[in-house]
């Protein structure tokens, strides 16, 4: 199986509008180094037969898919309905056009109850033929289930992101766990045994109130044990050249286009 990184920066992206002369705000990072730009987080997970869930429609959607030529997945997941991660879901329009079928969409209650309260139009019954506004059927998902979705088992476990709820996913041998500042008992043990966890990291040093910092991440690295950690949903603050230099063997930074293939 493949997930594909799409975006793997916070909620402003990496640059942020700003800085001098309206350039962006790098923050620390280097912007001759092109991983440190990044957009926001959302990954595609790929089963062996050629299927994918997309995790996540957020702002930029329409750019990574047509940087990582992509043009179909059938189904979307979402961790929690934060604008930068669900801004992008009209995107889903040209994917509906592509298929030439609705796409269920899975989520919470009140994640879903979010979506149809933004983006109404979307969930409104088709009228073929074609697609002038995106489709979607909701599928209700909760935390602590296993489900089938195109044909990947994943298993959905509840993460603390500051005031609010988001969903972790597990498919086999992959965990990804983005937007996260606090792991209950229930989400290690949906964790135990993961080989290669895409985990929320904003920043270095300094604690957040709603996202993982890099000792909280390393502080789960040890009780987890996984062979390999990538960090996702990174700021300013994290730049790539520091995060080469500086992170310990076995964990690595993400960036827009990754791959990584899992079993």
């Amino acid at each position: 199986m493949e997930l594909i990184v799409l975006g793997c920066g916070g909620s402003t992206g990496v640059p942020a509008i700003g800085g001098p002369g309206g350039r962006g705000d790098w923050g620390v990072c280097d912007p001759a180094e092109p991983r440190n730009r990044r957009t926001r987080a959302s990954v595609l997970l790929r089963g062996d037969d050629g299927r994918g869930v997309l995790i996540d429609t957020g702002p930029d959607l329409r750019d990574q898919l047509l940087a990582q030529e992509i043009d179909r997945f059938d189904a979307i997941l979402y961790t929690h309905a934060h604008a930068d991660h669900i801004a992008g879901l009209d995107e889903v329009r040209a994917v509906n056009r592509v298929i030439d079928r609705p796409l269920p969409v899975y989520g919470t209650p009140p994640v879903l109850s979010d979506l149809e309260t933004r983006f109404n139009y979307a969930f409104r019954p088709w009228s073929p033929p074609g697609f002038y506004r995106p489709v979607v059927v909701p599928e209700i998902v909760h935390a602590g289930q296993t489900c089938e979705i195109a044909g990947l088992t994943l298993s959905l476990f509840e993460q603390i992101h500051g005031r609010t709820l988001s969903l972790g996913v597990r498919c086999g041998s992959l965990a990804y766990s983005t937007d996260v500042v606090e792991l209950p008992e229930e989400a290690f043990a949906a964790l135990e045994g993961v080989e290669t966890w895409l985990v929320d990291c904003f920043q270095r040093a300094a604690a957040h109130s709603a996202h993982a910092w890099l000792e909280r991440v390393l502080h789960w690295r040890a009780r987890l044990r996984p062979r390999r950690v990538i960090l996702t949903h990174m700021g300013g603050d994290m730049d790539w050249a520091w995060m080469q230099a500086n992170l310990p063997e076995g964990v690595e930074p993400a960036f827009d286009g990754m791959r990584v293939t899992f079993r």
